[in-house]
């Protein structure tokens, strides 16, 4: 990676703002471009700190004139696609903008990029593609079946990128990680909602029976797993990237209130979610076969957002 230029979309975002700070303290200094349309989830101050050694472009990965600038001003080797619409609740309400992020936008980052020499494209997924699944995990070659409009949206993405990779040998690497945690996130998110109501001592929503399954994988170990496949993933392939840390949704609800010190007469039942996955599995061997694994566990984890909240 040692001199080598990455164009990181979403970098203000939560992932995306992680994924810089990882670069800046693995590598010396690391070339970085970031697109960045700094919508209500994005944040500028988050990297406050590394403004001076990077290149920010704010504007939106739909609009061709931005992509093209940053490809043309720039050497660009590596590229991250960050940037997303992500609150599965909000497209729910409303799934258009989430077609001009994650369809849009994603088709108009590698529609550019083709015409570049780039290495790799890492397009970033979730592991809400696949759908729910009662037992057992999904592997990457399984069939998609995406049940909300924002998972519905990054499955077309993924297809996007599957036909790029086709048609014009577009060198994209698909990574499909586990729901993330960790400092940075959106307060709209379960972890860092609930802790900052439980705090102020308010109720906490739990939709339906909060018997609902998500795998939690801290956000610096998504870093690493990104980092991994810039340096060894083979193009064209698809990886899960999972912790096998499985909590119910009331499990990690109950941690929090033990790590804020309330009571559980705050846990308010509310009526579920549309379309509410209950479980989600992805089997991550490929991704471990690279000399990957998870090294934060869940508990420490939440402990460093605690932190990170005070």
């Amino acid at each position: 990676m040692e001199g080598k230029e990455i164009l990181i979309t979403g970098a203000a975002g939560f992932i995306g703002s992680n994924f810089v700070e990882f670069l800046f303290e693995k590598y010396d200094n690391p070339k970085i471009t970031v697109i960045d349309k700094l919508t209500y989830a994005a944040d500028k101050s988050r990297l406050d700190e590394y403004l001076d050694s990077i290149k920010f472009i704010e504007g939106d990965i739909s609009d061709y004139e931005n992509v093209k600038t940053a490809f043309s001003e720039n050497d660009i080797d590596f590229v991250v696609n960050f940037a997303a619409e992500s609150h599965v609740d909000r497209s729910i309400e409303s799934g258009k903008p989430f077609i001009r992020s994650n369809v849009e936008g994603a088709y108009t980052m590698m529609d550019v990029a083709k015409e570049h020499d780039i290495q790799k494209f890492i397009q970033i997924s979730t592991d809400e593609v696949y759908g729910s699944r009662e037992e057992g995990k999904f592997k990457e070659g399984d069939n998609l079946d995406p049940s909300s409009p924002y998972s519905a949206s990054k499955a077309s993405a993924d297809m996007l990128a599957n036909s790029f990779k086709v048609t014009h040998n577009f060198p994209v690497i698909i990574a499909r990680p586990t729901n993330n945690f960790g400092p940075n996130q959106h307060p709209e998110k379960l972890i860092p909602k609930f802790i900052e109501r439980s705090k102020e001592e308010n109720n906490l929503p739990v939709y339906g029976d909060g018997t609902n399954v998500r795998d939690w994988l801290y956000v610096k170990d998504t870093c690493r797993a990104i980092d991994d496949l810039l340096r060894k993933g083979k193009a064209g392939e698809i990886y899960n990237i999972g912790a096998n840390q499985f909590k119910q949704n009331i499990e990690v609800t109950k941690k929090i209130i033990e790590l804020t010190d309330r009571s559980e007469d705050i846990i308010d039942f509310v009526e579920d979610r549309k379309g509410h996955d209950q479980r989600y599995a992805v089997d991550s061997t490929k991704i471990r076969n690279l000399g990957w694994k998870p090294k934060i566990e869940f508990d420490q984890g939440l402990e460093r957002v605690l932190e990170h909240h005070e």
